[in-house]
């Protein structure tokens, strides 16, 4: 088996967990809409601009990925483990994540996304009484 080259395997696995923090972002808007929030808007406001950032970043990977022909595909998923196939010009490259670290790398995405979706000026300003 051929491996990758760094570069690539780096955009397919961007592309992969922040595909995951984007799916966890969405479940989260569902959950604050359907849940007993007594203001909602600004929680779902600030979901959805983070969606909005991980969009047009996995568009641009997707870009990416077509300009230079790699594909991620699923391969199998236990309790512990799951993997997956990166594809790039005749060359493959299977990678096995342990779950909890698939977990720890979308949480990382969403702090990223956290970061770029509340300008630095609204980071918990103070409201003065």
């Amino acid at each position: 088996m051929r491996y990758l080259k760094d570069e690539e395997l780096q955009i397919a696995t961007r592309y992969l967990f922040l595909s995951m923090a984007i799916v966890v972002i969405k479940q989260d808007i569902r959950h604050v809409q359907e849940g007993a929030f007594k203001i909602k808007e600004p929680y779902i406001e600030l979901l959805e601009k983070m969606v909005n950032e991980a969009v047009k970043e996995r568009r641009d990977l997707r870009k990416r990925m077509a300009e230079q022909h790699i594909r991620v595909i699923r391969l199998n998923k236990n309790d512990s483990f799951t993997s997956y196939l990166f594809q790039c010009q005749g060359k493959q490259q299977k990678q096995n994540f342990f779950n909890p670290s698939i977990r720890k790398k979308v949480e990382a995405i969403i702090h990223e996304l956290i970061v770029v979706a509340l300008p630095s000026s609204q980071h918990f300003s103070a409201v003065n009484i």
